[in-house]
């Protein structure tokens, strides 16, 4: 029995199967261990009782999140894991790994993260190799949903945006410079807070201001990461996480006006990694 999870910052998705007949989804929030300790991970993992109900059960975790990209950082998830499925044997791995996994399988092309944060790979085949580095919601995550939301707030402060969406933030959210202000400098997670304003933006999906504003997104994130890869246009070009997915017709624009060859977009990159961990787990059988 495998269980695979795929975790950005806002939510982290679970598969448990034999690879036959059982297959069981589960949610959980986020973990990233750039915030969360190994208590933490550990109690939130216990509160969901589906999850723990199938620990005793589980012979491989294979977890790809946000923020494990160092071994440091990486035994404070995997300690985590190890103390609620006891007798797995627990891999944990960088979320831009897991993205390749998912959409690269063993061929060479390029991998993005569009999810709450941003990030970006070439995969040869066999090794993965970062031309820009990933450098968070303070100086970077473009084309992110904490780099649009940061962009949504500023211009709201500073009354930049168009009436009707102006209005509509203050309708939906009551914002205010001092709840903002608390939110982003004094709370916990203060870039799950500003992705959670993807949801306003893509129910004002059709409103030319916010595809204008996306789009611009999209040309930032190909211009300072994907084109950074010599080959950009010799190789497909992937994209896991939930900005590529809701926004995927306009990010098929920008590549194409960019001359970039889209590959796979998808949600939820955790469907695919189960079938690439099954395969390897045949392969080794």
């Amino acid at each position: 029995m495998i269980l695979v999870a795929d975790s950005g910052s806002t939510k982290c998705d679970w598969i448990f199967t034999d690879g036959e007949s059982t297959r069981l989804s589960f949610h959980t929030m986020g973990f990233n261990p750039f915030f969360h300790p190994t208590d933490l991970i550990e109690s939130e993992i216990r509160k969901n009782t589906e999850l723990t109900n199938v620990a005793p059960m589980v012979d491989y975790v294979y977890f790809y999140g946000a923020g494990a990209s160092h071994e440091s950082r990486n035994e404070i998830v995997a300690e985590a894991l190890r103390r609620v499925f006891t007798k797995a044997q627990v891999t944990v791995d960088h979320d831009l790994t897991g993205a390749v996994y998912a959409t690269c399988g063993d061929e060479p092309g390029i991998s993005c993260i569009l999810g709450t944060g941003s990030n970006s790979c070439y995969f040869d085949g066999k090794e993965v190799h970062e031309e820009v580095p990933a450098l968070g919601y303070v100086l970077g995550d473009e084309a992110g949903g904490t780099f649009y939301g940061k962009e949504l707030l500023r211009m709201f402060l500073y009354h930049e945006l168009p009436d009707k969406i102006q209005q509509g933030l203050i309708d939906k959210f009551g914002l205010t410079k001092e709840g903002i202000f608390e939110a982003v400098y004094n709370k916990p997670n203060p870039n799950v807070y500003l992705a959670s304003f993807m949801r306003f933006l893509s129910d004002q999906g059709e409103e030319k201001w916010v595809r204008d504003f996306i789009y611009n997104g999209f040309s930032k994130f190909i211009n300072i990461h994907i084109w950074k890869y010599e080959n950009h246009k010799d190789v497909p070009v992937h994209f896991v996480g939930s900005v590529a997915f809701h926004f995927s017709d306009l990010l098929k624009e920008a590549c194409k006006i960019h001359r970039l060859n889209v590959g796979v977009i998808t949600r939820e990159p955790v469907v695919n990694l189960v079938e690439y961990h099954l395969r390897k787990l045949q392969v080794n059988a």
